[in-house]
């Protein structure tokens, strides 16, 4: 496979599983931005999607999506690239024929070694991505204001003021350049980082597992010699799936400190000449306010987004990587 397929497939996958996933991950967001809060927004995710809809409509739903569709073309094609290019040099430093697959333990080196490097592109997209999907939740966004909702949680609501008027994704992005100069377009690295390292290594693992294991079984089902590149669209998908779950449960509290970093400007502002938070400080706050349980809020609504997600991009890739070799 050469490295435009390396890079169009995954990029092309990605998109559609951004457009598809993206309502989930505004919750996801949402619930994570409210662990420090002295009273919780939502009650949970299906309070957070219907509540969503409810004040702000459809475009509400899809609040930030421009930032992910656009990172999803470079985060997919850098990872993917990245994973095959470490993999050639993991059969180049270890000896290792192409005719023989790599280990497991040599897929995951392979895999942290290209979320590291995915990590560094993603984080800026992230952070545009995190502040646009909170912005109705800013009590200091101008025509926003702040309600009580029945439940007693407070509620955003639009006055007279209209969506359009909050600012678009160019604005937030040049907004953070003007104050925290380019280097504050890396706020969360630490944790996108640790996030997308470990995460990576499990999700090409478990990937490469699953998918190898239901083509074994076929194999010996059939009484045929299958290889990897005969997996069929069903083994993409449920390999995908599964390796999508890994994914986003293995390092779940790394993604939540950085979302609380990234959110904190909108909704709890530190006033200037104060220091943006760190990651061990937004660590030990979370921990404070919640314990263990707000390093995982909104953790089961993405888990179970990333299952059909990841089968999506894994399902599109391996369907374009067999037509275009």
């Amino acid at each position: 496979m050469t490295d435009d397929t390396h890079a169009v497939s995954p990029a092309i996958a990605g998109m559609a599983s951004k457009v598809f996933e993206h309502p989930f991950d505004l919750t996801k967001v949402r619930l994570q931005s409210q662990v420090l809060d002295a009273t919780a927004r939502f009650n949970g995710p299906i309070d957070c999607l219907v509540r969503t809809f409810k004040n702000e409509g459809v475009r509400g739903l899809y609040r930030g999506l421009p930032a992910p569709i656009v990172g999803a073309m470079v985060e997919n094609a850098s990872l993917f690239v990245s994973y095959s290019q470490l993999q050639h040099a993991i059969r180049w430093v270890t000896d290792h024929p192409p005719s023989q697959d790599l280990t497991i333990l040599q897929l995951a080196s392979a895999g942290a070694g290209a979320g590291a490097i995915t990590s560094f592109v993603l984080t800026p997209v992230e952070l545009v991505k995190c502040k646009m999907q909170v912005q109705m939740l800013a009590v200091d966004v101008t025509g926003v204001s702040v309600q009580a909702s029945p439940s007693g949680a407070p509620a955003a609501t639009l006055g007279q003021t209209s969506i359009k008027t909050l600012p678009g994704p160019i604005a937030v992005l040049t907004s953070v350049i003007r104050n925290d100069g380019l280097r504050g377009l890396w706020l969360g690295q630490t944790g996108t980082l640790i996030r997308e390292t470990g995460g990576s290594a499990a999700w090409f693992t478990c990937k490469e597992f699953v998918g190898t294991q239901l083509i074994q079984r076929r194999a010996r089902f059939t009484g045929t010699q299958l290889s990897r590149k005969d997996i069929l669209p069903w083994e993409s998908a449920v390999s995908g799936a599964c390796a999508g779950a890994m994914f986003n449960f293995s390092l779940f509290p790394a993604d939540t400190i950085k979302s609380t970093m990234q959110t904190e400007e909108e909704l709890r502002p530190r006033g200037k000449g104060v220091p943006p938070s760190t990651f061990l400080g937004t660590a030990k706050a979370l921990y404070k306010a919640q314990g263990i349980r707000g390093f995982y809020a909104g953790c089961g609504i993405t888990v179970a987004r990333s299952i059909p997600s990841s089968a999506i991009i894994f399902l599109i890739y391996d369907g374009l990587s067999k037509r275009f070799p």
